[in-house]
């Protein structure tokens, strides 16, 4: 079963992804087992990575993501060309706190007058 996330989450993981580099690198031989086992590792130590996928096919590309994410229990935060974003907390170990949600905090806002009194 996936997991939804909120826009203001995915927006929150795409700002962390932003300067991540692809972790995993789909070829042509497609998605195999050992590809599958090689993304869990990588979202279990990390929770937000980036794939590459070599496919050419935009609809295939979305297939890929949308079996990886069903497969491996993940959300999808991103696809933008060939690159794939996908976000999977991670598992609590024992004795440890339940893992805090993602926390979305807006900037302050200036009001006019703040801008005028400097």
């Amino acid at each position: 079963m996936m997991s939804s996330l909120t826009s203001g989450e995915r927006r929150a993981l795409r700002a962390r992804a932003h300067h991540l580099r692809p972790v995993v690198k789909i070829g042509d031989a497609g998605l195999t087992a050992a590809l599958v086992r090689e993304i869990d590792v990588n979202l279990t130590s990390h929770e937000l990575i980036k794939i590459r996928v070599a496919e050419d096919d935009r609809l295939r590309r979305g297939q890929i993501l949308g079996e990886i994410c069903r497969v491996l229990d993940a959300s999808p935060v991103q696809h933008v060309g060939k690159i794939l974003v996908i976000f999977r907390p991670a598992p609590k170990r024992h004795g440890e706190a339940a893992a805090r949600p993602l926390k979305i905090r807006k900037p302050a806002r200036r009001t006019k007058r703040s801008y005028q009194m400097q």
